[in-house]
């Protein structure tokens, strides 16, 4: 069985298969709708149904409510059909720019920025590039079928290799052959540039970066591609940690403030312990953020991390006049 799913306000429709998520097979269709984890957990891709009714999967209640569900919202990143469909949501333009590629790679380096966080560096084949927009990430593609998602940290003009920050998880097949077998030169698989967690360069408002552990790595390369390409708007970071050996990059941050006037930034610890010697700012890294902020009706928000603190971030900023459609996140959630 097929469904017909219609696009509003453009217009546009496609066919989805049933049990088909309807994001996959939009993407499929050749329509960019704005999405992040792929898992639920973001919110990015919420769109509206306005007509038919929809399974709602895996989509996870803090990016997507009860309430949320009851006023016909969905994930579509999650949601299959149960009938045709007429969905509001917003399109992105397709660009021939960042083709979507399958890549051999190899391990080029592996070195250790915290006991947890390692920074790997790829090398592709020679001759070829990636082509990505800063913030997005690649899926590694392992046997079995199964995948990993990791942020490029480093930005697209920089492209010699590409850098991944990836946190060493408990019970994780992957990030623990990371750290305790992997070997430089071995060769992996992967598939990109995936998302629409990028900076939005045609705006000229001011702009909060958020990160909370190596959420810093689609940060990083923002910024990095902004002071590449002179972007002038003015800029506030803040990275969130529990520890101080989690803001495993702090002096690179700091450095960009240092050497740009328009540039701010501001590291958070939720839980500074002796040995941290810590003085700066202390608690949740949104709050920090509302600390400093009555209005953020004028802002852009990058936000990246943990669905808990997306998901805070998402209603406290938008309580205090932040448009909704000036949120955008990658939330980051992790499969053993």
């Amino acid at each position: 069985m097929t469904y017909q799913i219609t696009l509003q306000p453009s217009g546009h429709h496609y066919s989805v298969a049933a049990g088909e998520i309807l994001l996959e097979a939009a993407l499929d269709a050749g329509f960019v709708l704005p999405y992040g984890c792929r898992n639920g957990a973001c919110g990015s891709c919420r769109a509206r149904v306005l007509e038919g009714t929809v399974d709602h999967g895996k989509s996870q209640n803090g990016a997507l409510p009860e309430n949320a569900r009851r006023e016909g919202y969905a994930l579509l990143c999650c949601a299959t059909a149960q009938s045709d469909l007429r969905i509001e949501c917003r399109e992105l333009a397709a660009s021939s720019e960042y083709p979507l590629k399958i890549m051999p790679c190899r391990v080029q380096e592996l070195t250790k920025l915290a006991d947890d966080v390692m920074l790997m560096t790829l090398k592709l084949p020679v001759n070829e590039r990636l082509a990505f927009r800063a913030g997005q990430y690649i899926e590694f593609m392992l046997k079995g079928g199964a995948r990993r998602a990791f942020s490029l940290a480093n930005a697209p003009h920089d492209d010699g290799f590409l850098q991944l920050h990836i946190r060493k998880i408990d019970g994780g097949s992957f990030t623990g052959h990371v750290f305790e077998g992997m070997q430089v030169k071995e060769i992996l698989r992967f598939e990109g540039p995936h998302g629409t967690f990028h900076l939005r360069e045609e705006s000229n408002k001011p702009i909060i970066f958020l990160a909370g552990g190596t959420g810093f790595a689609p940060i990083k390369s923002m910024v990095e591609h902004a002071i590449h390409n002179q972007i002038t708007r003015p800029m506030k970071f803040y990275w969130g940690s529990r520890n101080r050996a989690g803001l495993y990059m702090e002096a690179l941050a700091q450095s960009w403030a240092d050497a740009h006037s328009h540039i701010e930034f501001i590291p958070v610890l939720s839980e500074a312990g002796e040995g941290d010697q810590w003085r700066g700012r202390t608690g949740l890294v949104h709050q920090a953020v509302l600390e400093d902020h009555a209005d953020l009706a004028a802002y852009q928000v990058y936000a990246c991390g943990a669905p808990g603190m997306i998901d805070a971030a998402r209603i406290d900023f938008c309580s205090r006049g932040l448009p909704a459609d000036e949120f955008f996140a990658d939330a980051f959630t992790f499969a053993a």
